[in-house]
């Protein structure tokens, strides 16, 4: 399908935020729309890397939300960069209109037209021209958070993602939603906001939704439900964004110390194991291509030192060599299986090669030459048991 851009006018903003593009495109049946792309920051400096893209509903004033807490979680690793879409529909009766429903609670009209603009010309122009990857989140307020649900009626839906903000729904979806999240194959995240001081109508519908949902057997889709109290219809947005992220980007961040304590301490062996299953677990979850954190090699490493698996070492180099090929990383782990084991000829040689190899945060050529130097003369004896060490740096909460 062709796509006639047709430029009103571009504004790009260059800001600690990235940049914002505005758009217009000629439409086959809704004449031309407008809508506001938002690249992150590291899309001109970082060429090769591709996004998961949030679309967004009632873009003009849920775009900056978005953005601040996309931006923040980012700050932290919490959060992946996302490329935005803010669809413009606050002119007129735009939004309700792109909305429009039959007595049945399907999409009519300009809402059906609009329904297959969005799924077959805006998002496929978005990624021939943006670096994007293959996975969605479309969020919406009351009458297009109730619209967006309608994606979940195809058999396979293009979003991952759902974000329904006091949604507005037509009828029957409170049971069409639960239904078709029960027969669905293809995982999704599925997130509903309501306020306590929001209409009645509005939560009612939301409540026997979120019943319904809750009442599915061995669900195999993420849900989260959010009732906040005291929030009106409006306050309600700001306090439900970040929770709809952290929700669906569950498992994205990097090792904490409560995950540390609570989780890895507690494994008997199989802590180079536990990072592995986390990013090849997370790359399926979320489609993403995540380089392992080098605070989470470090986070192993201080379990292997604290629970004395000294021969875990060798397995958390191989880990590291597949991801950081060039550096010393893995060459410092295979090191301190030698060091730790009493192979200690063999552990001077091995830090000896970093002095060829790029440097990685505090594993610099001195480092690794003066780890070298303590050992000269040293005799073998791998029979001996190796000394208790305390690591230097716990499992970092930012990553560098």
């Amino acid at each position: 399908m062709k796509i006639k851009l047709i430029v009103c006018f571009v504004l790009l903003t260059n800001t600690f935020f990235g940049q914002r593009v505005t758009e217009s495109i000629e439409t086959k049946n809704i004449g031309t729309r407008a809508f506001t792309v938002v690249t992150p920051p590291s899309y001109e400096s970082s060429p090769e890397k591709k996004y998961p893209t949030l679309v967004l509903l009632d873009g003009e004033y849920l775009v900056d939300p978005f953005e601040g807490a996309l931006k923040y979680g980012n700050y932290w690793d919490d959060l992946p960069e996302m490329i935005i879409i803010a669809i413009h529909q606050n002119n007129g009766d735009t939004r309700f209109k792109d909305s429009e429903f039959d007595d049945a609670g399907f999409p009519s009209g300009s809402g059906a037209q609009f329904f297959e603009f969005l799924g077959q010309e805006l998002l496929p122009y978005i990624e021939t021209k943006y670096r994007t990857l293959p996975f969605r989140v479309i969020a919406g307020h009351d009458t297009t958070a109730g619209f967006l649900n309608f994606y979940l009626y195809k058999d396979n839906p293009i979003f991952n993602g759902y974000i329904s903000l006091a949604p507005d729904m037509a009828p029957e979806m409170e049971n069409r939603i639960a239904d078709r999240l029960s027969k669905l194959t293809k995982p999704v995240f599925y997130y509903q906001a309501t306020g306590e001081n929001d209409l009645a109508e509005i939560n009612e519908k939301a409540t026997e939704l979120d019943t319904n949902i809750k009442a599915i057997p061995n669900q195999k889709f993420g849900y989260l439900n959010d009732t906040f109290k005291g929030a009106s219809h409006y306050s309600l947005v700001i306090k439900a964004i970040p929770n709809a992220l952290y929700f669906i980007f569950d498992g994205y961040q990097p090792i904490s110390m409560l995950e540390f304590q609570n989780k890895i301490l507690k494994l008997d062996s199989g802590y180079t194991d536990y990072l592995i299953k986390k990013y090849t677990d997370l790359n399926a979850k979320l489609g993403l291509q995540i380089k392992p954190r080098l605070s989470d090699f470090k986070a192993i490493e201080a379990a292997i030192m604290k629970n004395k698996a000294f021969g875990e070492f060798q397995t958390l180099a191989t880990y590291a060599n597949k991801h950081y090929p060039k550096t010393i990383l893995g060459t410092y782990h295979q090191a301190m299986y030698y060091e730790k084991t009493g192979n200690f000829k063999k552990a001077l040689k091995e830090y000896q090669k970093a002095f060829t190899q790029e440097e990685v945060r505090e594993l610099t050529k001195e480092f690794m030459l003066n780890k070298a130097e303590a050992l000269k003369g040293k005799e073998d004896n791998p029979t001996e048991e190796a000394p208790t060490l305390t690591p230097t740096e716990a499992p970092a909460e930012k990553q560098e």
